[in-house]
Formats: C-alpha cells, structure tokens, sequence
C-alpha cells in the first residue's frame, strides 16, 4: 500500500487562501457592492463627466 505524499506548506496555502476568501466575501457583502454596481457607477460618472466638459466651451 503506498500513500501519496502530500505537501504540507501547500495544504496550509490552500487552506488559508480559503479563509481568506471566506473573509473577503464576507465583507464584502457587510460593506461594499458588486462588482456590476461599481463598474456602473463608474461608467456612469464617466459618461457625466464627459457631458459636462463636452458642454464647455472656451471663449
């Protein structure tokens, strides 16, 4: 019977990463918003942003 070698440092990795990960969605539910909000809202802001230099004009 041979046993596969398993790697501690990378059981260790995976596991933390899964904490964090854990953590991360977490907070992120608690505090922030998704990503298809944020990205709207930038792209929104983008587009006033432009309207309004659009609209200047120089004398």
């Amino acid at each position: 019977m041979t046993s596969k070698v398993i790697s501690l440092n990378q059981v260790r990795k995976k596991r933390d990463r899964a904490e964090a990960k854990a953590e991360a969605d977490a907070n992120a539910v608690r505090h922030g918003r998704t990503k298809a909000q944020r990205l709207l809202e930038a792209t929104q802001a983008e587009r006033a942003r432009k309207s309004l230099d659009d609209s200047k004009f120089e004398e």
